[in-house]
């Protein structure tokens, strides 16, 4: 994977709908930092973010299974959403699939390129 194709996956994780207020920030202040001398600090940045907000799989199969999220989804939603997550786990996943952390965990596989 490419520098250019981990800024398209930070610009992707921003914009979904899961991903949190304070991760878009940290993720905007490093798209705005490339090609810039605050480029590693940021993407250091980016990268702990990722790290403390992307969603263990443990985490995703609790709130799938919750009260909480029949809430959100209502009783029918809250039993695909949790059939999903089940079936993620038993794939052995690490990590939630949303559209946010989908693209996080592309980017922490490959955080050297923007370390580098």
């Amino acid at each position: 994977m490419d520098k250019q194709t981990l800024i398209e996956k930070v610009r992707a994780m921003a914009a979904a709908p899961s991903c949190c207020a304070k991760l878009k920030a940290v993720s905007a202040t490093y798209l705005d930092a490339v090609g810039t001398a605050q480029e590693k600090v940021a993407a250091q940045n980016l990268i702990a973010e990722i790290e403390e907000d992307i969603t263990p799989i443990d985490g995703l199969v609790a709130f799938a299974h919750s009260e909480r999220a029949k809430e959100i989804f209502g009783a029918e939603g809250q039993k695909k959403f949790a059939a999903h997550a089940d079936e993620l786990k038993a794939s052995g996943a690490k990590y939630c699939d949303c559209l946010a952390c989908a693209p996080a965990v592309e980017i922490l596989n490959n955080k050297e390129i923007l370390l580098g």
